[in-house]
């Protein structure tokens, strides 16, 4: 009987050292699966925070295509505005332009008849 208690003596013992093992496994996995938790947690949080700034950054981008765009509006106005400008300085410069032939022609008409006048004046004087 002795013996035997010694070899259940020693066969709990044995079975003590190894529930030991175990439950220093099982707090060493349970300290893993919490640290793991935490970092599911982090990682979790990390992508709503890149979520929120994509929507923000979306919204901003959105905001400038608007701007663009109207930009781009005012931009085609003023373009046909300076389009019209341009084609009434054009009719205004080749309407110059005339007047200044006309105005060429009548100051050579002048200087003639002027010169007619004077000669016809000479003549009459010597006459």
């Amino acid at each position: 009987l002795q013996k035997e208690l010694l070899k259940y003596k020693q066969e709990a013992r044995n079975l003590q050292g190894i529930k030991d093992a175990l439950q220093q496994r099982l707090i060493q996995q349970d300290a893993s699966v919490l640290q793991l938790k935490q970092e599911l947690l982090r990682a979790n949080m990390d992508k709503e925070e890149l979520h929120n700034q994509n929507v923000d950054l979306q919204r901003k981008v959105e905001e400038r295509n608007w701007l663009l765009a109207e930009y781009k509006k005012e931009l085609g106005q003023k373009d046909r505005h300076l389009q019209q400008h341009q084609t009434k300085l054009d009719e205004m410069l080749r309407q110059l332009s005339e007047a200044s032939y006309q105005q060429v022609d009548l100051e050579w008409e002048l200087e003639h008849k002027e010169t007619l006048l004077a000669h016809c004046m000479k003549r009459e004087a010597e006459e």
